[in-house]
């Protein structure tokens, strides 16, 4: 019992010198770089880059090994490829990193704490005007994407549309989806609350795991999310279900209850949402 009092009492000691010895500063640097080790986990898990982690771990402890054996010519090999490395990094990564920065940028006003939402009056119309084209489309089996642009905008994929600027309504998203439009062969993006484009095309997702059964239109829905903080609702005309991918995750075969919920908390503002929900508790 003396011996395990004795290793409490140093161990509570190092604690103390510890806690007076601590600044603000060092907790703020502990937690930067936490965030930058869990970023690059994050990263790797994501995308294919696991595979050219691993090598460039292997040539830096095949570097250490040939400097620690004096493997002179080894060592002034490896000395030259990883003083390349970085360089070679930036063309092996280049669309994650943009990404990366696509994202640090738009985090001027908070964006990476707090998602914009629709900032509308009438967020609560053009929610039920895109959930309720998407369950009569799906009904119908007529195949859509339908993109609502977040803190980063959008706009290298919507000139590649036809612009519109028009306001919401089902009636319209329908029209543009219907089978014979000019328009249906592409996604709609959404701004602000507004349709910005429609029949855009979008950049395809880079995910080797994504499944075979899922055609060009879930690729294109889940690629965008890749690439931006949008959200994509996607309506599959071979099977008559609705998706949803934010942050590039599929979430699929949702019911009309789960797709109308997953919308309403990723745009509306909490307080029409409580509103909303006490309504229908008194119907």
């Amino acid at each position: 019992m003396e011996e395990i009092s004795r290793i409490l009492l140093d161990i509570k000691g190092v604690l103390l010198s510890l806690g007076q010895t601590i600044r603000v500063w060092d907790i703020v640097d502990i937690l930067i770089v936490s965030l930058i080790i869990y970023t690059i986990l994050t990263f790797m898990r994501k995308t294919s880059a696991s595979n050219v982690i691993k090598g460039i771990i292997f040539l830096l402890v095949l570097a250490w090994l040939s400097n620690f054996f004096n493997m002179n010519v080894v060592t002034y090999l490896l000395r030259q490829i990883l003083e390349m490395g970085v360089l070679v990094l930036v063309v092996l990564f280049q669309p994650e990193l943009r990404k990366i920065f696509e994202k640090v940028g738009s985090s001027s006003r908070l964006n990476l704490i707090f998602r914009k939402r629709i900032r509308l009056e009438n967020a609560e119309a053009v929610l039920h005007s895109v959930i309720s084209a998407a369950k009569s489309m799906a009904k119908n089996k007529t195949g859509a994407i339908i993109v609502f642009e977040r803190d980063i905008e959008l706009n290298d994929y919507a000139v590649t549309g036809t612009k519109l600027d028009a306001a919401i309504s089902s009636e319209l998203i329908q029209s543009v989806f219907y089978y014979n439009s000019p328009l249906h062969d592409g996604a709609l993006l959404i701004r602000d609350g507004r349709i910005l484009s429609a029949a855009c095309m979008l950049p395809l997702s880079n995910n080797i795991n994504f499944s075979r059964d899922l055609g060009m239109r879930h690729r294109a829905g889940v690629g965008i999310t890749e690439r931006s903080d949008a959200v994509a609702v996607i309506v599959s005309e071979q099977t008559a279900t609705i998706s949803v991918a934010v942050d590039g995750m599929l979430k699929r075969h949702l019911s009309d209850d789960t797709f109308e919920k997953l919308l309403i908390k990723e745009f509306m503002p909490r307080e029409i949402r409580r509103r909303a929900g006490k309504t229908k508790e008194k119907s």
